[in-house]
């Protein structure tokens, strides 16, 4: 998916050399970044400073990405985590201190100076133009993510590219396996391509199922619909219809995304809390929410899911005897 023109990721940049034909002089730059008017994302490159504080950590790191695009002296490509801004595909858990580039003459390997320059084969179809910018493709990034990043964030990515569409997952194993399962740093690589899952919706919902494989969880159904007299009323973040437990995600967002004209958060809150009643009269099943917090312990929360499941498995024991 290509950014619209006006994404604060695109804000316009300018370089040092630009700036001096334009009359400026290293002493009036310097001044100009002092005093807050323009802002330096990299040596060398300017933007409009007031834009700049407003931008958040992903997309200044966006900006950074442009400016080692713009100034690079070979054809270079955005690659790695440092495409996946202009795919505009999540950056959770990534490390955002380098940018990344592919060179197309072969070279590679190098550090400097907050970039990191890698070699690799480029086949046709692995490279994306958009906005003036040459990044991987959606299919080559999401493996290059895998591989540069823990298998957590690498599933992030790939199963929000595959759920809007962007990939589908034979593509994936394809280029993974045509010459991409030599590369170093493949190990997660197949661990994420066997977890990925279009179903799945959210930065949230990927977390919470890496979790649930990472401590030995029954793999569940994600987006499991609920039918009452042939309509579905509900759907479901994730279910285990064997253990009675359904497993819902609370994020921000999620409350965001159902509102409704007029409507405040408190609203959607109680439409949820009548939605879980009626899928538990459909069902018998009981609901289990996660939250940011929770992921932050999973450990506790391993904990806490075992005792639920185990608790619900009491209660239908009980009631069968």
């Amino acid at each position: 998916m290509d950014l619209p023109p006006d994404d604060p990721r695109l804000t316009p940049l300018a370089l040092r050399g630009e700036l001096l034909t334009l009359g400026h002089t290293d002493e009036s730059l310097a001044r100009s970044v002092r005093r807050g008017i323009l802002a330096r994302p990299r040596r060398g490159a300017y933007c409009d400073g007031p834009t700049w504080e407003t931008l958040s950590q992903e997309q200044q790191y966006a900006v950074r990405c442009r400016a080692v695009f713009a100034q690079a002296h070979t054809e270079v490509v955005l690659s790695h985590v440092s495409a996946l801004p202009f795919l505009d595909a999540p950056l959770w858990g990534l490390d955002l201190s380098e940018v990344h580039v592919t060179r197309e003459d072969g070279f590679g390997g190098r550090r400097e100076r907050g970039v990191r320059r890698h070699r690799g084969r480029l086949l046709p179809g692995d490279v994306h133009e958009t906005h003036g910018l040459l990044v991987m493709s959606p299919v080559r990034a999401a493996l290059e993510a895998t591989m540069l990043g823990s298998a957590e964030a690498g599933l992030v990515v790939v199963n929000h590219l595959l759920h809007r569409g962007d990939v589908v997952l034979e593509e994936l194993w394809g280029r993974y396996e045509l010459t991409m399962d030599r590369w170093p740093h493949t190990l997660a690589t197949d661990v994420v391509l066997r977890l990925a899952n279009p179903r799945v919706e959210s930065v949230g919902e990927s977390r919470t199922e890496y979790f649930m494989f990472q401590h030995g969880f029954p793999r569940a159904t994600a987006q499991y619909g609920v039918v009452d007299r042939g309509v579905e009323v509900a759907r479901l973040d994730f279910a285990l219809p064997d253990l009675g437990v359904w497993i819902e995600f609370d994020g921000r967002a999620k409350y965001e995304k159902y509102l409704r004209p007029g409507e405040s958060p408190a609203d959607v809150v109680v439409r949820e809390k009548q939605r879980e009643q009626l899928v538990a009269e459909l069902t018998g099943w009981r609901c289990f929410r996660i939250t940011w917090s929770d992921l932050a312990d999973p450990e506790r929360l391993a904990r806490r899911l075992r005792e639920f499941i185990a608790s619900v498995q009491r209660e239908r024991r009980r009631r069968a005897s």
